[in-house]
């Protein structure tokens, strides 16, 4: 057996649901599939998503203060205030910034913006910026993607006579701040048909009142800022990172134009992931390590000499983010191990001095893949007294919510369910920590910590061809709310496995099922390898794609796991010496089987002498006590019977074979009964034979071994045909007829040579058939 990484859940499309879908649309089964899967029912919704409406944005005066913000922004231009805008260092704050500060300028504004520094200011507003704003002599402030929490702040600006407008998306505390106006879909009491806007898609809104029409020009932006903030790509988010994708492919802005260059993207070939895994993270870095002005600058750059240089101070910088994230999340998962072991830590809460607060948010997330746990990271400041750090969490534990219930010891933090921010005391830490795992302790359960992979579908191989995959785009851009499709494929054989890659750690499989094909390719899965059997039937979950190479097109399966369902043999005879295959049995579980005391002795066995069992009679094989994932046997027994009770008292999920042995009864001359006859009569004519001076001589005449005539001479003793005394045979009178199979000496001759035959000498096809028909061990294939 190989058990899957996760628990696989392939949800439940609704069958008459898809069915009607893909009849009425005319669509592919497994796109009717996914809409059931996607929540999408009926048939005008399913024509939307796929297709796109006709106005598929809201009337952004739905949203409640719109007309307020509006009016106040329109006398600030017609009387030439100064107006600050105030957003975030994240992209989604970048983009939110640039939108606003775009829509400005092109209003006629005298319009500038502000980004607090991560470092020396942290997250969202702050007194001493808004004291600076009133003194350089602006009467009104935009927040961007922040503000909902800044009670203390908003009071402030009221203080200093500057009106402030919020515009924000995430989640709202039990009080708002006291401000001009607030922008938020969320905001207890709205009406606004679309909750789930990011930062930038409430600044696209406040974009579009403000122009008095649909701001199309400002798509490209609002799709970066989306799709990087992983809000739900459904409703408006979907229409905006769709219409704006579109726009960012033919792209005329400097800023962008430069950085798909640094990033190495081709223009006509973004999509969702170009923005997630390019586009974002470069944005994102230069906030993480300093000041983000330099992002915002990009973005409105007419210039494209200015742009490039921009970017390539942007990509360098991303570099260097990539390299602190590496180092610290190897000093993290080694302070877990060490420090905070899983069995006493439901929540992961984790901090250094010196650890840089920019990036703790990737490390948390890198920590939840490895450990499956909700995770904080925090940087600690011992001259100021503070931590402050990013949380990620998993499916059942909300961290907004669970966060909220220690407000107390927060003196600032916000976010969603599954990431948040915060600032708290370094004194605090452990009663964080302490309250945190006491709050998860009641809400999870040991499941809830083995990682769940929704599937959208079950498919065959037989499925799988271009036109499949091509239809699944008909469901992009892809996003939470409505990921890639992952698909599920079971019970296929493998024709072709390797390890591919500089440090062999991929994972290139064929699967095959009758005369359909696949190539498959699993990235960081190299280790896999180690783990199947050349017969094993797998099931994969993975993601489809186009793989083109020298013109031609084939399907392709990007693997995200796989498992298989059955006992596996795994060919371990001739390998020598032991060491170089040992590693790759598991350890956990693992009970590693002698049957002779010499083998022991010979093998270099001392780092796993814990592990071993000796087997010397059939009575100690039913002597194991319990069931073992991993046996290995390292020689043959002298009874077949020994190995069948092992492996029915230890029903092993994976089975070594290596076999070692020093006497090879499989080669040596087998004398057959005419020998036996031969050598008998041959006896009878001597009456008496000195085998140790004439032994070898005869066997030499005869073409045998002189072991040959020593294991004769020793079964006709046994059976009381000769004496032997002193190396000298003499007949003695045949009073009864007797069968060689009476001599123990033939029967234990016969065994092994019979053992050698079918466990040394088989193929494996031939020995896993063995081990299928004398344990009862069911493969399936």
């Amino acid at each position: 057996m190989l058990k899957s990484k996760s628990r696989w859940l392939v949800k439940d499309h609704g069958e008459m649901n898809s069915t009607r879908l893909q009849e009425e649309l005319k669509l592919p089964p497994i796109v009717g599939k996914l809409l059931a899967n996607r929540g999408i029912h009926d048939i005008e919704q399913a024509k939307a998503f796929l297709y796109g409406e006709e106005h598929p944005f809201h009337d952004p005066y739905l949203m409640m203060d719109m007309d307020k913000a509006v009016q106040r922004v329109k006398k600030a231009i017609e009387y030439g205030e100064a107006i600050l805008i105030f957003g975030d260092y994240d992209a989604d704050g970048v983009s939110s910034t640039s939108v606003m500060m775009q829509t400005l300028l092109d209003l006629g504004a005298e319009a500038h913006f502000y980004i607090p520094n991560r470092f020396t200011e942290g997250y969202g507003p702050n007194e001493n910026a808004f004291r600076w704003a009133a003194e350089e002599g602006f009467s009104l402030i935009i927040t961007v993607d922040t503000g909902i929490a800044a009670l203390k702040e908003a009071q402030l600006a009221k203080e200093l006579g500057v009106d402030l407008i919020i515009t924000d998306h995430h989640e709202p505390g039990p009080e708002l701040p006291e401000a001009l106006a607030i922008l938020h879909p969320k905001r207890e009491g709205s009406t606004y048909p679309f909750p789930d806007l990011a930062g930038v898609g409430v600044a696209f809104k406040f974009a579009h009142a403000l122009y008095g029409s649909f701001p199309e020009h400002l798509l490209e932006l609002a799709a970066i800022g989306t799709i990087a903030d992983l809000v739900p790509l459904k409703g408006e988010n979907r229409a905006i990172a769709k219409k704006g994708l579109a726009k960012l492919r033919t792209s005329k802005r400097p800023g962008i134009i430069a950085l798909c260059k640094a990033a190495n993207a081709q223009m006509n070939e973004i999509n969702e992931e170009t923005v997630g895994f390019a586009i974002a993270p470069r944005i994102n870095a230069i906030g993480r390590l300093g000041d983000a002005d330099p992002a915002v600058d990009l973005m409105l750059s007419s210039d494209m000499e200015e742009s490039m240089a921009i970017a390539q101070e942007i990509d360098g910088i991303n570099k260097e983010r990539q390299a602190i994230v590496n180092q610290m999340t190897l000093e993290a998962i080694e302070m877990v191990n060490n420090e905070f072991p899983l069995s006493n830590n439901s929540v992961l809460v984790i901090g250094k001095e010196g650890w840089n607060s920019g990036v703790v948010g990737i490390v948390a997330s890198r920590l939840v893949e490895k450990f499956y746990r909700p995770v904080i990271v925090l940087s600690f400041d011992s001259e100021k007294g503070t931590a402050k750090g990013s949380a990620r969490s998993i499916a059942g534990f909300d961290l907004f919510k669970n966060l909220s219930q220690c407000r107390e010891l927060l003196p600032h933090f916000g976010g969603h369910p599954m990431a948040a921010g915060m600032t708290l005391e370094l004194e605090n830490v452990s009663e964080l920590r302490n309250r945190l795992n006491a709050l998860a302790e009641e809400q999870l359960t040991e499941e809830d910590f083995i990682p769940l992979t929704e599937l959208d579908a079950a498919i065959n191989l037989e499925e799988v061809d271009l036109d499949t995959i091509e239809s699944l785009q008909m469901l992009a851009p892809f996003g939470m709310g409505n990921p890639k499709p992952k698909l599920l494929i079971e019970g296929v054989s493998i024709s072709g496995m390797r390890k591919i890659g500089g440090n062999q750690d991929h994972l290139k499989l064929s699967l095959q099922k009758d005369v359909y094909t696949l190539d498959s390719v699993g990235f960081g899965m190299g280790d896999f390898a180690d783990h199947i059997s050349p017969l094993a039937e797998v099931s994969v979950i993975g993601e489809l794609s186009v793989n083109e190479w020298n013109n031609i097109r084939k399907p392709q399966l990007f693997l995200k796991d796989l498992a298989v369902d059955h006992w596996q043999l795994f060919d371990m005879r001739g390998i020598k010496p032991v060491n170089r295959w040992f590693d790759k049995v598991p350890s956990q579980n693992r009970t590693i089987i002698a049957f002779n005391q010499s083998t022991i002795d010979r093998l270099p066995l001392d780092a796993y002498h814990n592990e071993l069992v000796l087997i010397s009679s059939n009575e100690e094989a039913s002597g194991l006590l319990e069931p073992a994932a991993n046996i290995v046997f390292l020689d043959l027994p002298p009874h077949e019977e020994w190995l069948e009770t092992v492996v029915k008292i230890t029903e092993p999920e994976r089975i070594y074979a290596h076999f070692d042995h020093e006497e090879d009864h499989f080669f040596s001359t087998v004398p057959n009964r005419d020998h036996f006859k031969w050598y008998y009569a041959f006896l009878l004519k001597r009456d008496t034979f000195d085998l140790r001076k004439h032994g070898g001589q005869l066997a030499q005449h005869k073409g045998w071994s002189k072991e040959t005539i020593e294991f004769m001479s020793k079964v006709f003793f046994e059976l009381d045909f000769v004496t032997i005394k002193n190396g000298l045979i003499s007949v003695n009178p045949v009073k009864v007829k007797r069968d060689l199979e009476e001599s123990i000496t033939y029967r234990q001759k016969q065994e092994q040579y019979n053992l050698e035959n079918e466990l040394l000498y088989s193929s494996y096809q031939e020995l896993k058939k063995w081990f299928d028909k004398k344990t009862g061990m069911v493969c399936n294939i």
